[in-house]
């Protein structure tokens, strides 16, 4: 039986809406149900089902409200600067172990490397942690800059490689550094500003 184009379209938006659904971060959840959401209402408004176009129609009404709400609001970031033997450090970093490697695969925590560990918090609550330690007098080693799935939209990242940069420099680093562990991870840095060297790390200028 051949399937109009339609149909495609009403399947298409089918399995968009099913795929935000499975979306941990709130910001993709409301983007891809969005489009899935608009989808849905033409498809349903084109074949006369306008019970369906207007119960899409209102999901793209409170996805939009929402998505404004999100990128229109003023967030607090700060850091908690911690000490590398920190209890609620290693609990985290244990919590969260499986989704770490996944980004950094073959991570293992290991204090006596920490020059720089703190927490990033966004409105007060815990969004990743930044690790890093010395290398050269005035080189930075990432060794971990993990975000939960909840905050994944780069306002990390940009806070502490842009906003952080002068903390950085105070203490004395020109350069940061970072081994490409992961694709998404070294896709996440170069959309950051990093750039690859010629040691196969990605690195970033400070000054």
């Amino acid at each position: 039986m051949d399937i109009s184009f339609l149909e495609w379209i009403g399947y298409i938006a089918s399995v968009i809406i099913a795929l935000s659904m499975a979306m941990s971060s709130i910001v993709k959840f409301r983007l891809i149900n969005l489009f899935g959401a608009i989808l849905f209402a033409t498809y349903g408004y084109v074949i006369g089902a306008y019970p369906v176009g207007a119960l899409n129609t209102f999901i793209v009404c409170v996805d939009v409200y929402y998505l404004y709400g999100i990128y229109s609001r003023k967030e607090v970031f700060e850091i908690l600067e911690v000490r590398s033997e920190n209890r609620y450090l290693i609990r985290f970093l244990s919590y969260h172990n499986n989704d770490i490697q996944k980004f950094f695969p073959g991570f293992n925590y290991k204090p006596e490397l920490n020059t720089v560990s703190f927490f990033i918090l966004r409105n007060m609550a815990v969004a990743g942690v930044f690790l890093a330690h010395r290398i050269d007098e005035n080189v930075l080693k990432v060794g971990l800059d993990y975000v939960i799935p909840e905050y994944r939209d780069f306002k990390n990242g940009r806070f502490v490689y842009i906003n952080l940069r002068n903390k950085f420099i105070e203490s004395g680093f020109t350069r940061v550094i970072a081994g490409k562990s992961s694709k998404k991870h070294e896709k996440y840095l170069k959309k950051l500003g990093f750039a690859e060297n010629n040691e196969g790390l990605l690195g970033k200028k400070l000054l």
